[in-house]
This record gives C-alpha cells, sequence and structure tokens, in this order.
C-alpha cells in the first residue's frame, strides 16, 4: 500500500475538461481616509482662520473684511491694506509674529521688529521695544466670531474715514469682528473618527447607546427619567459614557451593567 500513499490526491478530472485557474487572493488595501478640503484656507493662499487661543501663535495675518489684512507702515503705524485676489495669502508687511504672554493675552510683532501698542488715544502703534499692559491684546471668541481687545479696554477695529487701525469702542460690533490666520502646520483634516453612536445631540446620544446596550425582552426600550441636564455637565467633565452608563444601570436592563 506505501506506493499508493505515494500518490497525490486531488479532485476527479473528467476526460475533456480543462483545468480552472486558480484565484489568486487579493490582498485588501486599506481604504485612504477622507480627508476634509478647508475651502477658505485655499482661498486665502493656505492661511487657516484661527479658531481657538492655541492658533495665535507664530506667523500670523489680521483680516478685516474679506482678503483684506492690517498692513505696518515703515512710520509705526497700521492701515488696511487693498485686498487680495483669491487664493493669495497676505503680502510680507501684512505678516506678524504672535506671541502668547499667559493664557488669554498675546502680543503681535511687526515685520519691523517692533510690538503693536495702543496709544492713549486709542490709535494702534507699532513702535515699542518690550512688552507692557498696552501691548497686550486678549482674542475673544463668541458665536464662531473673534474680536481683539486692547489694553485700553476696548477693541481693534479699522477707522472707516482713513483705514487706520484703532481701539476705540468698548463692545464689540460687527466693525470689530476680526479673523487671525495663520501658517502654522496643523495635522491633516481627516474626518474625526466619532462613534456612530454620538452622532446628535446628548439625548439622541443616550438613546443610541440604549439601543446598542439595552435588551428589549419585552421588545419596549427603557430611557431614565431623570434631568437631562446631568449629560451636559458630564460631558465638560470628561465622564460622559460613566454617566450614560450609571443611567443605563438604573433600568436593569442593560448586559453591561450589574
Amino acid at each position: 500500500m506505501s506506493e499508493y500513499d505515494c500518490v497525490r490526491r486531488g479532485r476527479l478530472v473528467l476526460k475533456g475538461e480543462l483545468p480552472k485557474k486558480r484565484k489568486q487572493k487579493k490582498e485588501k488595501k486599506d481604504k485612504p481616509k477622507k480627508r476634509r478640503v478647508d475651502e477658505d484656507a485655499l482661498k486665502h493662499g493656505g492661511w487657516w482662520k484661527a479658531t481657538t487661543f492655541n492658533d495665535i501663535r507664530g506667523s500670523v495675518a489680521i483680516e478685516y473684511g474679506r482678503n483684506s489684512y492690517i498692513t505696518a507702515l515703515d512710520n509705526g503705524l497700521f492701515t488696511l491694506g487693498a485686498p487680495h485676489n483669491d487664493n493669495d495669502g497676505p503680502s510680507p508687511e501684512e505678516i506678524f509674529t504672535a506671541f502668547p504672554i499667559n493664557d488669554t493675552h498675546v502680543a503681535f510683532k511687526s515685520g519691523y521688529g517692533k510690538y503693536l501698542k495702543v496709544e492713549k488715544d486709542g490709535m494702534i502703534t507699532g513702535r515699542s521695544d518690550a512688552v507692557s499692559a498696552m501691548e497686550q491684546f486678549e482674542p475673544v471668541f463668541q458665536d464662531g466670531k473673534l474680536a481683539l481687545l486692547a489694553g485700553n479696554g476696548c477693541f481693534v477695529s479699522v477707522d472707516p474715514e482713513d483705514d487706520a487701525v484703532v481701539a476705540l469702542r468698548k463692545t464689540a460690533g460687527e466693525a470689530e469682528v476680526v479673523s487671525i490666520r495663520t501658517c502654522a502646520v496643523r495635522e491633516l483634516n481627516t474626518e474625526k473618527e466619532v462613534p456612530e453612536e454620538e452622532i446628535g445631540n446628548l439625548e439622541q446620544v443616550e438613546i443610541n447607546y440604549v439601543k446598542k446596550f439595552q435588551k428589549f425582552q419585552d421588545k419596549k426600550m427603557r430611557i431614565c427619567a431623570e434631568d437631562k441636564t446631568a449629560l451636559d455637565k458630564a460631558k465638560k467633565e470628561g465622564i460622559l459614557h460613566q454617566t450614560l452608563l450609571d443611567r443605563r444601570s438604573k433600568m436593569k436592563s442593560d448586559r453591561y451593567c450589574k
């Protein structure tokens, strides 16, 4: 029987049947992640809009209106430059260097090596060699908008009569709304990997997690009836998932809860 053991066994092949080619398994390639394109930055030559205090550092440009930037003059004054075309970034004289002073204030240095300062008459000048209280500015973010609070307690704006840069008003209106743009390298804007259950408001998030984890023996969904303001507080404190788990455990229908 040893001769038969040496014969290679295979499937039965009938006369006239052509051997089938083996299909080669193709290696699965990871699909590239979708990347968000910052259309606004592209229209400004790659200079993207700062949305947090930590974004305001290094080379920045201060934009009022659309594609118009604050320009430094050689006499230590500032004016609003001419509008740029789409896809063009700021000119060299429109680029400043931002230095964070603390967690809320920042100082700006012009291309002439001088710090921006608010004078007693509210005029913004660039003639200081050091930073004092008058050379510090506080970026104020609210409702997706930004305004710069100067050391005199007034917000920075552009005088419509002569395009001079001033700080004269105690309250911020449309004239005081500014965009600070930066060219600093940032992480690629990949789509945030947000779990499907966390899409929507907090009320919907709780429902999503209940649907995922709760057993429906009687086909009835049970939602904790306690005040949902606790979820908002838990999210700010970074314990949202723990709070959701506690709320589900009170319904005694969760396979992950005691």
